[in-house]
């Protein structure tokens, strides 16, 4: 057996207290969610909860077909948009790192303005009008599609360090560029491939900014957008009783609050451990080849 040295059992423990205090407040999190919201107001929060409680949870699911129904447009628009938005930075990537592309760097820097520039948000909502991104489904993808040039550099830099003869050869055998591309470039950056995937997925299963500017319809609504409005009636409602003077009414406005990010962060915490290494591995390779 291995004896374990001192500056691997400082390493250790080093490492246990940082997980634990960023374990904390996620814990913290969850246990507010299921305590009373008197005891939250008169205790504030606490990790010993003096009165359970899944009342705010109650409150969030009553109704339970809608927040299913947002659930089920938000899984949706995440797992379409991520694909779709991997794809075109993947092919846009390879393209920049193709050295037989003429103007290849001429094109990095018109990508490269995009993270410098912007034309602001009327200009934006205008030409999502007129392509008709309004109050379907397709208002709260395609808006968020246009790949993140940071995304697209890190890709252009991993598989800028693919060996160029991998594609001489395959060019000699007679495969074209999108052959090479989805059968040689594309399977070799699974890891940077499947980095930028965690990034799109988490935009846009996050995004509610898309809803609230283009969608009216009560059925599209995605689950982000659906419980910041269910958090805004429930503290509207909570001055509304105050001003009433009726004191015997408390909504579990603190409580909702960390519910609402119980029930959002739920699906991202249990998917994340599966894109873990993949993560780690294309940040760390990504940002030093090229």
């Amino acid at each position: 057996m291995r004896k374990l040295s001192v500056s691997r059992a400082v390493m250790y423990v080093c490492v246990a207290v940082y997980s634990a205090l960023c374990l904390l407040p996620m814990l913290l999190v969850l246990i507010i969610s299921i305590t009373d919201e008197d005891a939250i107001l008169r205790n504030g929060y606490s990790l010993f909860p003096e009165n359970f409680s899944l009342y705010a949870y109650q409150v969030i699911f009553t109704g339970g077909s809608q927040v299913m129904r947002s659930y089920l447009i938000s899984i949706f628009v995440t797992l379409a948009g991520t694909v779709a938005a991997v794809l075109i930075t993947a092919m846009a990537g390879y393209t920049l790192a193709n050295k037989s592309v003429r103007y290849r760097n001429g094109l990095a820097l018109y990508f490269f303005i995009t993270m410098i520039f912007s034309a602001g948000i009327v200009p934006w909502y205008l030409m999502n009008r007129s392509l008709g991104l309004t109050n379907n489904i397709l208002a709260l993808i395609i808006p968020s599609l246009l790949f993140s040039p940071f995304n697209l550099f890190l890709v252009r830099n991993f598989m800028g360090g693919v060996p160029d003869s991998l594609r001489e050869s395959a060019t000699i055998d007679g495969a074209n560029d999108l052959a090479i591309a989805f059968r040689i470039y594309f399977p070799l950056s699974t890891p940077v491939l499947a980095t930028i995937a965690l990034f799109y997925g988490l935009d846009y299963w996050n995004n509610w900014w898309n809803a609230i500017m283009l969608i009216d319809d009560k059925s599209l609504y995605p689950l982000q957008f659906m419980l910041l409005r269910l958090k805004s009636e429930i503290s509207m409602l909570n001055e509304m009783t105050m001003l009433a003077g009726a004191d015997d009414v408390t909504l579990p406005a603190e409580s909702v609050k960390m519910a609402t990010a119980v029930v959002t962060i739920g699906p991202i915490v249990f998917f994340y451990p599966y894109l873990q290494k993949y993560f780690v591995k294309g940040l760390v390779i990504g940002s030093v080849k090229g």
